[in-house]
């Protein structure tokens, strides 16, 4: 096989072939290849699928030159439709059935984020290059049983789990897709439903392998399509992990010179992870804030949200109130405005109108 490290026209692969004499494949080809054997749930196969499907249609030329040949009378196909024809009506046929999937899915994810939003519990999505290590930290900083394999794009589904933090503070961690450099268009376009994550989470969490050679490079092309996809104006914590294989002892004092706010830990070894996880608790705090609340006692439900959204400090009973120290994220303050001490305090008192004859 001879295999161009970049996206070849049907025609310039046909011709290939012809020059060659054996099978000639592309840089998305090689990636789709990747994608389909990664490909586990119903939402991966789908998005692969479409693809793969999109890349084969201009292609079919090639595939079935064989089977050029008109053909008519009554029955299957069209009276002078090709099989060329037929078999790019089908592929266009199931196009159209996947995007409709795709869109299922898309609805269904945003139904499941809608509910995550209800609780406004904050959400940190990992993003990065390809095979860095977030599986891992998923795992080591959630016990989240997911698959980490030393392979690329071992991840396809993005995976959200919960963890408390030291503070007691509850965070969504969610893992995404690994970026690669030059990845297809039409696989970007494809898997928006789970790059979304990365758009809507309250902060990012950019992991970086501090043993490549690479590794600015794969920062550039993170950053580009994090760029391409509107989510490179979120705050973002910067993590180099694998420094227990770094073997140049410049390199790690050179990245922390270009990145003075990152954390450099070690998924295997351990180290790091305590700054780590104090780094996600300040980028966290940046996002709430502490509130003196005055709860009807009634409210029992508004004291047991209280809970699950954020941290509860002290909790004081008092006739028919609770009085409640908390941090709560700031977005949800909406909920609890009429419970702030101000808001018990000001009633307006309408005043009496004078009785007339």
């Amino acid at each position: 096989m001879l295999v161009f490290d970049n996206s070849l026209s049907p025609s310039q692969q046909r011709n290939w072939e012809e020059l060659a004499g054996i099978t000639v494949a592309d840089r998305e080809e090689i990636i789709l290849d990747i994608f389909g054997a990664r490909a586990q749930t119903r939402e991966a196969r789908i998005q692969v699928d479409l693809a793969r499907m999109q890349y084969s249609l201009p292609r079919l030329t090639r595939a079935w030159s064989h089977l050029g040949q008109q053909g008519g009378g009554i029955g299957a196909k069209g009276e002078g439709e090709s099989q060329l024809e037929q078999d790019k009506r089908k592929i266009r046929l199931q196009i159209d059935r996947l995007k409709r999937e795709l869109e299922e899915v898309r609805s269904a994810r945003a139904t499941q984020r809608t509910s995550r939003k209800r609780a406004p519990v904050p959400n940190a999505a990992i993003v990065g290059y390809t095979n860095v290590g977030k599986s891992s930290l998923l795992r080591r900083l959630t016990g989240a049983d997911v698959l980490v394999e030393n392979k690329l794009f071992a991840t396809l589904d993005t995976t959200t789990r919960k963890i408390a933090l030291p503070n007691k503070q509850p965070l969504l961690l969610t893992d995404t897709v690994g970026f690669v450099r030059n990845l297809p268009h039409q696989l970007v376009e494809a898997f928006k439903a789970t790059l979304e994550e990365a758009t809507l989470s309250d902060f990012l969490i950019h992991v970086l392998d501090a043993s490549q050679r690479e590794v600015m490079e794969f920062y550039n092309t993170t950053m580009k399509v994090l760029t391409d996809l509107g989510a490179d104006v979120r705050q973002m914590l910067m993590v180099f992990n694998k420094i227990d294989k770094v073997a140049d002892e410049h390199v790690l004092p050179d990245l922390r010179r270009h990145f003075p706010d990152a954390v450099f830990v070690s998924m295997h070894t351990g180290e790091g992870m305590d700054e780590l996880i104090e780094r996600i608790s300040e980028f966290v705090a940046r996002g709430t804030m502490s509130v003196d609340l005055r709860v009807p006692a009634a409210r029992a439900d508004l004291l047991a949200r209280l809970h699950r959204d954020g941290t509860v400090h002290e909790v004081r009973y008092e006739h028919d109130f609770t009085h409640v120290t908390a941090t709560i994220p700031t977005r949800s303050l909406e909920v609890y405005s009429p419970f702030l001490p101000a808001a018990n305090d000001a009633i307006i008192e309408e005043p009496v109108q004078p009785v007339t004859d």
